[in-house]
């Protein structure tokens, strides 16, 4: 994996799944290329030093090179971040069967970069790699239409949570206490930053409460938003507390990759939810069924006015919508594919 488990993607995407595959004899060794200080400096938007990030890569090379004794290497995102496309190859050094996992267009790091070099040496990287894994889980249909030019064996897993964690509550709210959230990182702040001074407009004229789970240090005044950091142990917690969860993004070719997490997070927990129409957002979201989907100002202050204003609206669709979330993004339902595809990979 690229992260450790202070990173969603790590949790999500692989973590989470630990106790069940070891409930079915299949056991884990996580090792990520970039710890959980790494992780932390990126939160706080700091550098890290060279030199941990060349131990960093070497403590991979090192592994890859002794790993005969597995019987599947589990890769996420890739072997060697930045580096050409031979040095992915050698996660197949060890004749082990690999699988792949993203659930980000991490591609267009490099095939959309501004740099004419790095598209140029690093736009392909990944293809060399996709065509030899044994299995690519793609964390929705963007990535999977990517995936499968290369290898003939791609398949969505979609990121999904556990919903007997996340769980929704009774709502205590009254009309003019009403909670509008969104739970993120730093990095994806910049996606909610657009529609903050439509939603502390909206504050001001019916007294709601916006709450910005994640979003690290702002350096700006937006003293009418509370800033909450994210901690795992408060993340379902923090969820809860929100009357409607909101997930903006761009219409861009990163954005089209994402896996719409925020969405089942919110979903599993009986909210409410507008979003963007972009990329797996439209299929999560069924618009006027468990939430809205919003483009344009007057698209989003007329779905916030319509859920604010509509208690049993807002209770029915978040019983659709967590409903979904049992049906189609939950643990419950995807482990058991998961052990089955490892299994049948490993021989």
């Amino acid at each position: 994996m690229k992260y450790g488990d202070r990173a969603a993607s790590t949790r999500q995407r692989l973590m989470q799944y630990c106790d069940f595959l070891q409930f079915h004899g299949i056991s884990v060794d996580a090792v990520p290329l970039l710890d959980n200080t790494y992780v932390e400096s990126l939160a706080r938007r700091k550098k890290s030093s060279r030199l941990r990030l060349i131990s960093s890569y070497w403590a991979r090379l090192r592994l890859l090179l002794s790993a005969r004794n597995y019987d599947v290497i589990w890769l996420h995102y890739e072997a060697f971040p930045y580096l050409p496309s031979f040095m992915e190859r050698l996660v197949f050094f060890a004749g082990v069967p690999v699988v792949y996992d993203f659930d980000d267009a991490i591609f267009h790091q490099y095939d959309n970069h501004n740099n004419l070099l790095v598209r140029a040496l690093l736009g392909g990287k990944l293809k060399p790699l996709l065509r030899r894994v044994s299995v690519s889980f793609c964390g929705n249909a963007y990535l999977k239409d990517y995936s499968e030019r290369f290898c003939n064996n791609s398949v969505i897993l979609p990121t999904v949570v556990d919903t007997d964690v996340y769980r929704a509550v009774p709502n205590t709210s009254t009309p003019r206490s009403l909670t509008i959230g969104w739970i993120g990182s730093p990095s994806t702040w910049q996606q909610l930053r657009p529609i903050v001074p439509l939603l502390v407009r909206m504050k001001d004229e019916l007294n709601l409460r916006i709450r910005v789970v994640g979003a690290g240090y702002v350096n700006e005044d937006f003293a009418a938003v509370d800033f909450v950091d994210w901690s795992e142990d408060t993340e379902v917690s923090e969820i809860q507390r929100m009357d409607i969860g909101i997930m903006p993004l761009p219409d861009e070719p990163w954005a089209r990759g994402k896996c719409g997490y925020k969405l089942i997070q919110y979903m599993a927990c009986g909210l409410p939810v507008i979003a963007s129409p972009v990329g797996v957002n439209s299929e999560i979201v069924e618009h006027g069924v468990n939430g809205f989907l919003a483009t344009t100002e007057q698209e989003w202050r007329a779905a916030l006015t319509k859920l604010i204003g509509d208690p049993d609206l807002r209770r029915r669709m978040g019983d659709a919508g967590r409903a979904k979330v049992d049906a189609e993004f939950s643990l419950r339902v995807h482990a058991p594919r998961l052990v089955e595809i490892l299994k049948s990979v490993a021989g």
